[in-house]
C-alpha cells in the first residue's frame, strides 16, 4: 500500500505526496501496471495491444459483456463486497474495476508514456490539465458537469470525454485510486464525497496565485 509523504511548499502536481490506496486499488493497479508494461515493451506484446483496443470497446458498458477480458477485469472474491439481492446483478465493485480499466485503456491509447502513474488523483491529473491546454474553460466546465453528476453513468460519461483530454496532453492518473473512488461514487449517499475530493485535489493541484488583482477607484 502507498504512504503518504511531506508535500514541500509550492511542489509542482506531478511531486505531490502520493494518495492512499485501499485494497481494491491495489489490486486494480497491479492489473493496470502489468497490461502498462507488456503494451509499451519494444515491440509491444500483441495481446495487450489487442486487450487494450477491447477493453475501449467497454467503456460504459455491464461487466462481464467479453469474457476473454476476464484476466483484466475479474475481481477476487474477497473484493466483491456487498451483493445485490439479484445474484446475477454486477456489484459495485465490478463496476469499478470494469470502469477504471477500460478508461485506462483509453487513456493509454496511442501514447509510448506511461498513463498510469502511481499517487495521481484525478484531481490532481486535471489540475495539471488546466494549466496545459489553451482553453481551460473547457475543462472546467467539463470537471464542474463531473462535480454536479446526479448518476454513475453520467460520471463515467463525463470521465471519458476528461480521460481523452488527458490522453492528448500526456497527463498520467493511477488507475488503482480511481478504482476505490468509482466503488464509492456508486453508492449514491456517498457520491457528494467523491465529488468534493476530487474538488478538493484540483484545487490544491493548482499554483498559488502570488498577485492579487488590483483594485480600481471610479
Amino acid at each position: 500500500m502507498t504512504t503518504a509523504a511531506t508535500e514541500q511548499p509550492g511542489a509542482p502536481s506531478r511531486d505531490r505526496p502520493r494518495h492512499r490506496r485501499r485494497e481494491l486499488g491495489e489490486h486494480v493497479a497491479g492489473i493496470v501496471a502489468k497490461l502498462q508494461s507488456r503494451a509499451l515493451r519494444e515491440p509491444p506484446h500483441p495481446e495487450a495491444v489487442s486487450a487494450l483496443a477491447r477493453l475501449r470497446r467497454g467503456i460504459g458498458r455491464t461487466p462481464g459483456f467479453d469474457y476473454t477480458l476476464q484476466d483484466y477485469l475479474w475481481v477476487p472474491d474477497e473484493l466483491l463486497g456487498r451483493r445485490p439481492a439479484d445474484d446475477t446483478q454486477a456489484t459495485d465493485t465490478e463496476y469499478a474495476v470494469h470502469d477504471a480499466v477500460t478508461l485506462y485503456a483509453l487513456h493509454q491509447q496511442s501514447r509510448r508514456e506511461r498513463m498510469h502513474v502511481p499517487g495521481r488523483g484525478l484531481g490532481d491529473a486535471l489540475g495539471d490539465l488546466v494549466r496545459a491546454v489553451s482553453g481551460p474553460d473547457g475543462v472546467r466546465r467539463r470537471f464542474a458537469a463531473l462535480g454536479t453528476a446526479s448518476s454513475y453513468a453520467e460520471s463515467i460519461y463525463h470521465l471519458r470525454s476528461l480521460t481523452t483530454m488527458l490522453r492528448e496532453h500526456q497527463i498520467p492518473l493511477d488507475y488503482g485510486l480511481l478504482a476505490d473512488d468509482l466503488r464509492t461514487l456508486r453508492r449514491p449517499e456517498y457520491r457528494a464525497t467523491i465529488q468534493a475530493k476530487w474538488g478538493r485535489q484540483f484545487f490544491r493541484a493548482r499554483p498559488a496565485q502570488t498577485d492579487a488583482p488590483e483594485e480600481t477607484t471610479t
